[in-house]
């Protein structure tokens, strides 16, 4: 009997849960989760309290709802860096149509969700038609959409910020959806964990349990590849730019009906927000190696740290760096933590 034939199959050995825990993109990130609570718990005295570690998650929850979407664009390899300004296009469609026309505020809410969705469409239209990258793609729908939320909100409203539209029809239910808070015990948390747990739950469960989930990974790995064996290239890279799309349009909702007012200039720079937490995470720049607990441990980082310097009474105009620190240790180690995974193999 020939050697070949006596070797097992790799795909058929048993894999020993340490090589397992080494695989999984979200360890690097999970250990500096750890180090960064305990150093801010060391160094802030009241970064323990209740009421602190509410506003940490709240930070984190309104982040990691665009970071979870972004996170499986960048596993499919691709960008977006209109997702800032989408989620400010998203709050003003909802409220100068509602105002404009005088309707319920639902109205004005699905009218958001269904152009959000088409500006998703078009950007993952746009990228596959034309073959560009996806960051001149989502560059241009960046700088048009940021024309465009000053040029409309400045021309219907006479100002830079919508009207007021919390004495119309339907805005206390929506508020309840959007922009509620649940109290338990002595802490009040806001209803974007809910979201953001949803969220977290079914990108996990779409790129582990179905086949779209395949697709997404393959397409980020080698899209000719991924082509050549039957995998549908375009609808996966346009169902993932709706997704983001899609999480704008609830953080945008959540931003109207929590101040019930929006400036047509926000949402500039957050993009890139959502991209670091994903990488922090353990998404490749490069796509194909990622995972959406981990784009959630991520944002959880960007809470503590945020919110970490303001109880450590430190200078907040320090936090872009701790900020870009985090970024290339994370970095690191996630390379060293995927090398040894894969000598471990």
């Amino acid at each position: 009997m020939s050697t070949a034939t006596q070797t097992p199959d790799e795909r058929l050995l048993r894999t020993s849960p340490l090589r397992r825990l080494l695989g999984r993109p979200e360890l690097g990130s999970v250990v500096g989760a750890v180090a960064v609570f305990i150093f801010f718990s060391v160094v802030a005295d009241s970064f323990l309290r209740p009421s602190s570690l509410s506003t940490v998650l709240y930070a984190a929850s309104t982040l990691g709802i665009m970071a979870v979407p972004v996170a499986l664009l960048m596993i499919g390899g691709e960008f977006d860096l209109s997702a800032g300004v989408l989620v400010t296009s998203s709050a003003l469609i909802s409220s100068m149509f509602s105002y404009q026309m005088t309707a319920n505020v639902w109205v004005g809410v699905g009218v958001s969700l269904l152009v959000t969705l088409a500006i998703g469409v078009f950007n993952g239209f746009m990228l596959t038609r034309t073959k560009l990258p996806s960051f001149i793609i989502t560059l241009g729908t960046f700088l048009m959409l940021t024309g465009l939320n000053l040029g409309f909100t400045k021309l219907i409203s006479g100002t830079v910020s919508t009207k007021s539209i919390g004495d119309m029809e339907g805005f206390p239910s929506a508020q309840k959806v959007f922009a509620s808070q649940l109290t338990i015990g002595s802490v009040n948390l806001k209803v974007t964990l809910l979201w953001w747990a949803a969220l977290i739950a079914v990108a996990t469960w779409v790129l582990l349990r179905t086949r779209a989930g395949n697709w997404i990974f393959a397409v980020g790995g080698n899209d000719d590849a991924a082509r050549a064996v039957g995998v549908p290239v375009v609808k996966t890279r346009i169902g993932l730019y709706m997704g983001v799309a899609f999480a704008a349009w609830i953080s945008g909702q959540h931003l109207l009906f929590s101040y019930d007012v929006v400036q047509s200039g926000e949402g500039v720079g957050n993009e890139l927000t959502y991209i670091i937490a994903a990488v922090i995470g353990g998404c490749l720049i490069t796509g194909g190696y990622g995972s959406a607990i981990g784009s959630a441990v991520g944002a959880f980082i960007f809470g503590m740290t945020s919110k970490g310097i303001v109880y450590a009474e430190w200078n907040p105009d320090w936090f872009k760096f701790f900020l870009g620190a985090m970024l290339l240790l994370a970095a690191l180690l996630n390379a060293w933590v995927r090398k040894r995974a894969e000598a471990s193999r």
